[in-house]
């Protein structure tokens, strides 16, 4: 099969495309796939060079590449047709200008628009929710599939993987984001939630999930900077050496180790610590009890999705008005993780709104010492997805069919 695939962040390339390829690759080995970063403002900027690790017999293109193809220009390795293009990720009109100009048959997952649903041969949907809303955007049923969350499948391939030296076994796993300002503020913060704990546990296991996509330099710059004063973080630094890279004390008197490799990581720790996004899914489908943190100690800084992220850069009137709409969008919802959302119960335990490092290092030794928390939400968390399992085998086959369609 000749296929390709637009893809934005490092949620969708960890979650969304790697399962997919794994199965696509597993059943039709000889698949040419060509991979196509559009751009996104939430890239880390290593996503394809990520994907080019992962898969190296796909052609990958960087966004600038993209943009080159988009509007009619050519690249070595470059197909002139395909058999379909899957969306997985960015704004859907990047993968309809890739119809457009290669052809073949359009699938997307979980999004669609009116303007796309007459020409989506098919459209791949989480749950029965999500088929309704493909529904009102116009697809029509019989070309719609409820495939389940490929996040699943990703989660559960990724940690069977064997864990790093250093992985905090029976203890707490910190996963902050890859976001530029998850990793400038909340990786601080998280760091100092950490010194915390190990003050009042100094025997207990401790480390920190850092994604693939990020790189060393800007976690330095961050830990050392300490992050904006509203975090209430304290600075220390990035030690690396033979055994590997530490987040550590300005003194280097206390150690935490990096891994990168969290979800094998997070098989063996006692309770993680994260944010909202594909990890909650991710550790829902392991079974692993989490706390949640959404800080708006200073929500200026957030990233959220569309244009209104830049608000804050409006002369005068951008950083409240900013300010403002993040907090409203925090009070309307009472939980931020999908897990929560989908059970319409806590789950996972979440924090919301000003959050000290101090708060965070006390709820999760409450949580750690909670057994039957422990279990009933591990449990729960198990059970949740169980029928999500197989996602990405049942849409790599029906974009195998589409071929031969």
């Amino acid at each position: 099969m000749r296929l390709a695939v637009t893809v934005n962040g490092p949620g969708e390339t960890a979650g969304w495309l790697r399962p997919f390829l794994n199965e696509l690759y597993r059943k039709a080995p000889r698949s040419d796939v060509h991979v196509f970063y559009v751009p996104d403002d939430y890239a880390t900027g290593r996503e394809p060079d990520v994907a080019r690790e992962l898969f190296p017999s796909a052609r990958v293109y960087d966004p600038k590449t993209y943009l080159k193809v988009a509007f009619g220009g050519h690249v070595d390795g470059m197909p002139e047709g395909v058999d379909a293009v899957l969306y997985l990720g960015g704004d859907l009109m990047h993968a309809a200008r890739l119809h457009k100009r290669f052809g073949g048959a359009l699938a997307t997952y979980k999004f669609s628009r009116e303007r796309y649903a007459r020409t989506t041969a098919a459209a791949f949907a989480v749950d029965e929710n999500n088929v309704r809303q493909l529904e009102q955007w116009g697809v029509a049923p019989d070309r719609i599939l409820r495939t389940g969350n490929l996040a699943i499948d990703g989660a559960l391939v990724e940690a069977r993987a064997e864990p790093e030296a250093g992985a905090p076994d029976a203890g707490v796993l910190f996963m902050p984001g890859s976001r530029r300002y998850e990793v400038e503020q909340l990786i601080p913060f998280f760091f100092t939630a950490a010194l915390e704990l190990r003050r009042e546990d100094p025997s207990l296991p401790i480390a920190f999930g850092i994604s693939p996509f990020t790189q060393l330099a800007p976690v330095r710059a961050a830990v050392e900077a300490g992050g904006d004063r509203r975090v209430f973080a304290r600075r220390g630094t990035v030690i690396e050496d033979s055994n590997g890279a530490y987040l550590a004390s300005a003194d280097s008197s206390v150690r935490f180790p990096i891994l990168r490799r969290a979800l094998p990581a997070a098989r063996l720790a006692k309770l993680v610590v994260t944010i909202p996004g594909t990890k909650a899914i991710e550790l829902a489908a392991l079974g692993k009890p989490a706390i949640s943190c959404s800080p708006a100690n200073a929500p200026e800084l957030v990233t959220i999705n569309g244009p209104l992220t830049y608000l804050d850069r409006i002369p005068l009137v951008g950083i409240p008005a900013k300010r403002a709409m993040v907090m409203a969008y925090s009070r309307r919802f009472p939980y931020h993780t999908q897990p929560n959302i989908d059970a319409g119960a806590m789950l996972i335990r979440e924090l919301h709104g000003t959050l000290t490092p101090g708060r965070v290092a006390r709820v999760t030794l409450e949580r750690l010492r909670d057994g039957a928390w422990l279990e009933r939400s591990a449990q729960a968390l198990g059970a949740l997805y169980r029928e999500h399992v197989g996602a990405a085998a049942r849409m790599a086959e029906r974009m195998l069919a589409l071929q031969q369609g």
